[in-house]
C-alpha cells in the first residue's frame, strides 16, 4: 500500500454496500505519538522481506524446512534436533527461542502449557484479485480494511482489506465446520458480503481455528518462546504480527546483555513478566472485548425490527472514539525492571501523551540541535539530560562503566522539552521504553541501573 493511500477502515452493516457505516480504525488518530509510520504489509509478504534481510547477516544461518524433532537443555545451554532433507542434525547454542507458531513443538518439548481464552468457528483465509471490487469500493476514499457486521455471525468479523491498489484483497471470515475448497462456493461468499457479483481469481484459499490463546509462562530456564508460540489470536488489527515483533524486540535486547555479561539475574525472567501481561490485556480488553461488543449489538440492534433504535445506537458507535486505536497502547508499567507508579499493571490499555513514564514507550519530539531524536539514541541505554546537569552525567556514566552497561548520554539545556516529557531526566531502554524518568537533582544513578538491568 503507498503511503499516500488513507490509512484508515470502514465498519459497515449487512454488505459492503450498505446504508449503514461509519469510520473505523484510525491510525492517523495516534500518529504524533510514534517514531515511524504505519506499515501495511501482508504477512506472507513480510516474510519475504524478513528472509532477504537475514541474508546481510553472517551470523544467521537461515534453514528453511527444517523440522524440530527434539530438545535439551543442561546448565551451559539448549541442544535442539531437527531433520532438514530427510537427515536428522543437531544445533547448539546458549539459549533457544521458539517462533514456530500456534502449534509449537518447542512449547511442546519444554512443557509450557497453555490457556484458551475464547474457541470460536472454523475461519477462511481468500487472498484473490478483482479490479472490479477496487472500482466497487473507491466510494469509500482512503479506506484500505472494511469489516462486515452480519447479525447471522454472532459478533465474528467478515474482515476484507486491500494487498495494493491494484485489485490485490484478502478477506476473512467464518465458514461451516467441515468447509473444504471443494465443497464450498467461495465467490458465492464474496458476492454475498459485496452485496453484488464481481469477477475475481482466487490467488489462495486455506483455513485456521480462530482461538484466543497464551501460554502460561514464555520462558522455560534457558528456552524461551516469542509470537503465536506465546500467544495466538484472530488476525483482527494486525496485534498478532506486531506483537511477535513486539516480543522479539523485548527479548533480543535482554539476551545480547546476558550473553555480553551486564544483565543483572532477573533480566530475562522480565520478559516472560513484560509480554505475558501485555497479550492477557490484548486478550481481555481488545479482541475478546471487540468480538463481545459486536455480538451485543447485534443481538440488540436490527433495522428490521426497529429502525428507529438501530439508527440511533448506530449514530452513536459512529461518533464515539475509536478504543481499538487510542487505548492501545503496551506499556511495561508493572514491570519490576522499572520505575513504574505504586500498583500499577502492565496491559496494553492506556491513555496516549507525551509526557516521559517508566514503562511506556517514549514518545518522539524534536531535540534541540536539530538531531532526529529516534536516531541520536544510543544501541544500550540512552539518557536524555534535560537540565544539562553535569554532576547528572558523570554519575551514570560512572555507574554504567562500573558494571558494563552500554550508556549514551544526550544532554541538552532545554526546558521545553523537559516541560513536553514532564521530566528533567529519562533513562530510555534499548527497546525505546522507559526505564525511569524523574529529576535531576538526586537521581541514584547505580540503583537506577541496577533494577533497568536486572540486577
Amino acid at each position: 500500500m503507498p503511503p499516500e493511500f488513507g490509512n484508515a477502515g470502514i465498519v459497515i452493516y449487512g454488505n459492503l454496500l450498505g446504508d449503514y457505516h461509519y469510520d473505523w480504525f484510525q491510525r492517523s488518530a495516534v500518529r504524533p505519538y510514534y517514531f515511524a509510520d504505519n506499515e501495511r504489509l501482508p504477512q506472507y509478504e513480510l516474510e519475504k522481506v524478513i528472509q532477504d534481510r537475514v541474508k546481510d547477516f553472517p551470523e544467521i544461518t537461515f534453514l528453511k524446512g527444517a523440522n524440530v524433532t527434539d530438545l535439551s537443555q543442561d546448565g551451559e545451554g539448549v541442544t535442539v534436533t531437527y531433520t532438514l532433507d530427510g537427515q536428522s542434525k543437531t544445533a547448539r547454542g546458549s539459549y533457544a527461542v521458539g517462533c514456530d507458531g500456534a502449534r509449537s513443538k518447542v512449547r511442546e518439548l519444554t512443557d509450557i502449557g497453555s490457556d484458551v481464552d475464547h474457541e470460536g468457528p472454523r475461519m477462511a483465509l481468500l487472498v484473490f484479485r478483482s479490479m472490479e471490487l477496487h472500482n466497487l469500493l473507491e466510494r469509500y476514499p482512503g479506506k484500505s480494511i472494511f469489516n462486515v457486521m452480519n447479525p447471522e455471525l454472532n459478533g465474528y468479523w467478515q474482515f476484507l482489506g486491500r494487498v495494493d491498489l491494484d485489485g490485490g484483497w484478502f478477506y476473512h471470515a467464518p465458514v461451516p465446520p467441515g468447509t473444504t475448497t471443494d465443497n464450498f462456493d467461495f465467490k458465492a461468499y464474496l458476492h454475498k458480503v459485496a452485496g453484488t457479483e464481481f469477477d475475481l481469481e482466487f490467488e489462495h484459499i486455506g483455513f485456521w481455528g480462530l482461538r484466543i490463546s497464551r501460554a502460561q509462562t514464555y520462558r522455560s530456564d534457558r528456552v524461551f518462546i516469542a509470537g503465536d508460540s506465546a500467544h495466538s489470536h484472530p488476525p483482527y488489527g494486525g496485534y498478532g504480527v506486531n506483537n511477535g515483533f513486539e516480543d522479539a524486540r523485548n527479548l533480543s535486547w535482554k539476551l545480547a546483555a546476558r550473553l555480553q555479561g551486564w544483565a543483572g539475574e532477573g533480566l530475562l525472567d522480565s520478559y516472560s513478566t513484560e509480554r505475558h501481561a501485555i497479550f492477557q490485556s490484548v486478550s481481555e480488553d481488545f479482541i475478546g472485548s471487540m468480538i463481545k461488543d459486536f455480538g451485543n449489538f447485534l443481538s440488540s440492534y436490527s433495522p428490521d425490527k426497529d429502525k428507529a433504535a438501530f439508527e440511533t445506537a448506530w449514530a452513536k458507535r459512529a461518533n464515539a472514539d475509536d478504543p481499538d486505536v487510542t487505548e492501545y497502547v503496551p506499556h511495561y508499567s508493572g514491570s519490576p525492571i522499572v520505575f513504574g507508579r505504586e500498583g500499577d499493571t502492565s496491559g496494553v490499555k492506556g491513555v496516549h501523551r507525551f509526557k516521559a513514564e517508566a514503562g511506556y514507550h517514549l514518545a518522539p519530539q524534536p531535540l534541540p540541535d536539530g538531531q532526529d531524536l529516534w536516531e541520536a539514541l544510543g544501541p544500550g541505554y540512552t539518557l536524555l539530560n534535560l537540565k544539562s546537569d553535569a554532576g547528572l552525567n558523570t554519575s551514570f556514566e560512572s555507574a554504567a562503566a562500573g558494571a558494563g552497561v552500554p550508556l549514551k548520554v544526550l544532554s541538552f539545556d532545554a526546558p521545553d522539552l523537559a516541560d513536553a516529557y514532564e521530566a528533567e531526566a529519562i533513562l530510555v531502554r534499548p527497546d525505546q521504553f522507559i526505564a525511569w524518568a524523574g529529576k535531576a537533582d538526586g537521581a541514584d544513578a547505580p540503583a537506577i541501573l541496577a533494577r533497568a538491568t536486572g540486577a
